[in-house]
């Protein structure tokens, strides 16, 4: 079965595919399909940008969907960045300048008090069924400065209650194993399984 990743990073089709390796699923991505364009992210939730994304990417490509919609929630910030954790710098944000952002704004926060999440939420949308979501979540704190080079977004500041090290320092072996994403995939597998899709 080939589904449609309503994503341009490329790093998110290479973490998709890993993980859902040993499935009759290849995972491309929407670049090849031009005709989809940008699609306005314009839910107040991640459900809602997920559902967006994938409905749009299905009715336009008519092959099945995936979209997902991540990111961090810091409990110091009431939740923020949140639905906004991409442009969370503003207009032309990027990794660095919303890393830099972050650690600004908690700069005087005791490491007591720098709980944070990274939630994600995976719509799946196959033409003429009912979309349907699952979400992911990992939990941890966030560093007061980078730690490792690997990932991408904010894997250099969150440091993982599970691996305890930084996702930027863990291998995509180990990080795919316990992410908020892994997770939401691991209820996707679940539901394929159901569908007898192998």
């Amino acid at each position: 079965m080939k589904i449609v990743l309503a994503s341009k990073n490329k790093n998110k089709v290479k973490e998709l595919n890993e993980i859902l390796d040993g499935f009759d699923i290849e995972i491309v991505s929407v670049l090849e399909f031009p005709e989809v364009g940008e699609i306005e992210e314009t839910g107040k939730t991640f459900d809602d940008n997920a559902r967006i994304k994938a409905d749009i990417t299905a009715q336009i490509t008519k092959l099945p969907s995936l979209a997902d919609d991540s990111g961090l929630e810091v409990d110091f910030l009431a939740g923020a960045p949140g639905v906004h954790s991409a442009r969370f710098s503003g207009a032309g944000a990027t990794d660095e300048k919303n890393n830099n952002l972050l650690l600004r704004k908690l700069s005087e926060v005791p490491t007591a008090d720098r709980g944070a999440n990274f939630t994600c939420v995976i719509a799946l949308a196959i033409p003429g069924e009912k979309t349907v979501t699952f979400e992911g979540k990992c939990f941890g704190r966030i560093l007061r400065e980078k730690s490792g080079d690997a990932g991408f977004g904010y894997d250099p500041l969150f440091f993982s209650n599970d691996l305890q090290s930084s996702f930027a320092v863990a291998s995509s072996s180990e990080k795919n194993k316990v992410s908020h994403r892994a997770r939401a995939l691991a209820k996707l597998k679940d539901y394929l399984v159901q569908r007898r899709v192998r």
